[in-house]
Formats: structure tokens, C-alpha cells, sequence
């Protein structure tokens, strides 16, 4: 008799070894039925969406429950879709989970769909109304205008880390409009670098950028009154205020609620227009119920929808500062005067502040 060759024999019990455990197994849970859309389908904004379940014709369900992201939006006896409105869902990314019941024990299928601006944001114009000297020294993060002064947060670092090459200190400062002169300023720690601000209150909330670090100061008097730790979102960029809560974002497309007293998180939008989301928001200013913001190293302004995320307009700012001085860095820094409805923009190492009006093209 052949001698069977110690690696076959060593396949073979590797086999039988492999269908002794394996082969009689059930498939995984859920594996017969389906859910449509496909992952990852684009929705314009104002699209029904069809949800439609599928599973064998021998299995009858007794029910059938939809959720979109954890809040349940219907539940059925029967495969008959479930039609999602998007009109008034934020943007983004949007599970949708089905629970599928037998004898009291649920199969889940989830899919997803990424809700766009229903339309492409309107194009704005924009004329220069007047223009006023802006400190050349500051690298503009925040700004923002109180009861006839600006309050402008200056980024750097005294002594810059390897690769860094904003030079500080960072600063806060208060600043006369009709002449830039700074009136009242304070440098911070040297090893953070001060981001966007908020006035709330009779008090101011800066950012850092990296260092998860926010300072409250006094508004009238600039004493430090305390610090938090700010771990919301990957860095500390812009911030703004609409009376109730404030909203901060953090170099990506996401503005985050916080608590204006606590600085805790409550919620969170993420901002697209009808192609998909927009990263890089910067500087934040609250306006009319709207937020205009600056995208980081782009001459653009857009403006977004608080409660969805969506661009509604946009408006290129290419035109404004021509000729630049040498130093001078990106556009960033906006400020609303709510009662003389003026809007100031600046940038980073600019010689000027420009107020500036819109209008649709």
C-alpha cells in the first residue's frame, strides 16, 4: 500500500477538522434580507427617500420597525416602504436601521444615505463701503463687533514649535474701528495659540487651536476669570454666538452647538451645498439667523442654514484686498454691526478693514 505524504493527510484532517465546526453553521444573522438604498446614496435635499425591506417569502415578519439614526420613524406588519422626507433633515451622513421581528427576536439591516443642499448656494456680490486702517500685526482668528468697538482674537506663538512659523504672542484685543488703534489688550500663555471668539454676556470665550484649552475673560477689563477644557472636535477654529447658544468649528465641515455657560457640547451640523460637504470653516459670524463664515485659505464667504448645515450662498471675495502688503496672509475675519447693518472684513496681517455690503448677482 502508498504511504499517504504526512501533508496531504495533514490537509485532509485539516478539512474534515474545519466542516466538523464550520460547515453545519447557520449564516450570520440577517444575511437573507435586505435593505435599499444602497450605502452611501447621495440625496438632494427635499428628495423623498424610499425605504423598501426585502427578505425570504417563507419568513412573515411580524413586524417591522424603521429608525433614522436612533429615532424610530415607523413601523410596519407588512414590506411596503417607508418614505423619508429630507426637507428639513441636516445634512449629511443619515443611518437608516431596520428591525426586523419574528417571535420577539429582531434581524437588523442598516443602510445609510449623505443628505446634500438641495441646490447650488446662490452667487453674492459684494461693494466696498468704506475702508479703515487694520493693525498689521495681528493674524486675525476672531472677530467680532460690541457696543461700537471690535474684539479681535490675534494668533501665534511666542516660541513657535518645529514647523510653525506664526510668531506671537498670541493676544485679545480691543480695537477702535475708525482708526485700528488697539485700546485694551492681553497677551496669552505663550505656548497656545489663540483662535476664534465670542462675546457673550459681559464676558469673552477665546479658543485655542491645539492646546484644548478656552479662556473667559472679563469684556470690560480683560481679567482672566477662568479656563476650560475644551475637547470638543478635533481643534478649536471659529466661534459665534446667536443669543442662545454658541457655535464653534473645529477645521473640518462640522459646527458644534455649545452651552454658552458651560461650554459643553449640545449638538452638532455638518456643512455641505449640493456636491458635498465643505471642510475648512473657519471664522464664524452670526447673522440674521444665518452663519457667514470664511473658508481657510480660500477668498471665499459662504453662508449657511444653522439648523441643516446647508451653504446657502457664497460669495468671492477675490477682488477685495488686490494689493496686498508683502506679509499679508489669508482672508478671515468677519463682524457684524447688528444695528447700523454693517459688515467689516479683514484677514490675517492686513492693513485694512473693509466694510463691505451683499447683494445677489
Amino acid at each position: 500500500m502508498k504511504r499517504i505524504p504526512a501533508l496531504y493527510l495533514a490537509a485532509a484532517l485539516l478539512i474534515i477538522f474545519a466542516c466538523n465546526f464550520g460547515c453545519n453553521e447557520e449564516k450570520p444573522k440577517g444575511q437573507d434580507i435586505t435593505i435599499s438604498p444602497d450605502a452611501g446614496t447621495t440625496v438632494k435635499a427635499g428628495t423623498d427617500v424610499t425605504v423598501k425591506v426585502k427578505y425570504p417569502a417563507e419568513m412573515v415578519p411580524d413586524s417591522i420597525v424603521y429608525l433614522l439614526e436612533s429615532t424610530t420613524i415607523a413601523s410596519k406588519k407588512d414590506a411596503l416602504p417607508v418614505i423619508i422626507k429630507t426637507d428639513t433633515i441636516p445634512m449629511g451622513p443619515k443611518a437608516i436601521t431596520a428591525k426586523v421581528y419574528k417571535q420577539g427576536v429582531s434581524q437588523d439591516v442598516s443602510t445609510n444615505i449623505v443628505v446634500l443642499a438641495a441646490k447650488a448656494p446662490e452667487q453674492l456680490t459684494f461693494k466696498v463701503e468704506k475702508v479703515f486702517p487694520h493693525d498689521v500685526e495681528s493674524y486675525t482668528e476672531g472677530l467680532q463687533y460690541v457696543d461700537g468697538y471690535l474684539y479681535e482674537s490675534d494668533g501665534g506663538y511666542l516660541d513657535p514649535p518645529p514647523n510653525e512659523s506664526i510668531v506671537g504672542p498670541s493676544s485679545l484685543r480691543k480695537v477702535d474701528v475708525a482708526t485700528g488703534k488697539v485700546l485694551l489688550s492681553v497677551q496669552n500663555d505663550p505656548k497656545v495659540f489663540a483662535e476664534g471668539l465670542a462675546v457673550v454676556g459681559d464676558k469673552i470665550i477665546q479658543l485655542t487651536w491645539k492646546e484644548k484649552i478656552g479662556y473667559v475673560y472679563d469684556k470690560n477689563t480683560f481679567k482672566l476669570l477662568n479656563t476650560f477644557n475644551n475637547n470638543v472636535g478635533v481643534e478649536g477654529w471659529g466661534m459665534t454666538l446667536d443669543g442662545e447658544k454658541l457655535y464653534m468649528d473645529d477645521s473640518t465641515n462640522r459646527i458644534w452647538f455649545l452651552d454658552k455657560e458651560t461650554y459643553q457640547q449640545k449638538g452638532f451640523i455638518d456643512v455641505y451645498d449640493d456636491k458635498g460637504p465643505v471642510d475648512d470653516i473657519n471664522e464664524l459670524e452670526y447673522v440674521d439667523g444665518k452663519i457667514y463664515a470664511n473658508v481657510f485659505q480660500k477668498d471665499t464667504i459662504i453662508v449657511i442654514d444653522p439648523k441643516t448645515g446647508a451653504v446657502l450662498q457664497i460669495a468671492n471675495m477675490a477682488g477685495l484686498y488686490p494689493k496686498r502688503n508683502k506679509e499679508a496672509d489669508v482672508l478671515n475675519g468677519i463682524a457684524w454691526d447688528a444695528k447700523g447693518k454693517r459688515m467689516f472684513i479683514t484677514g490675517k496681517f492686513w492693513d485694512k478693514l473693509f466694510q463691505v455690503s451683499f447683494s445677489r448677482k
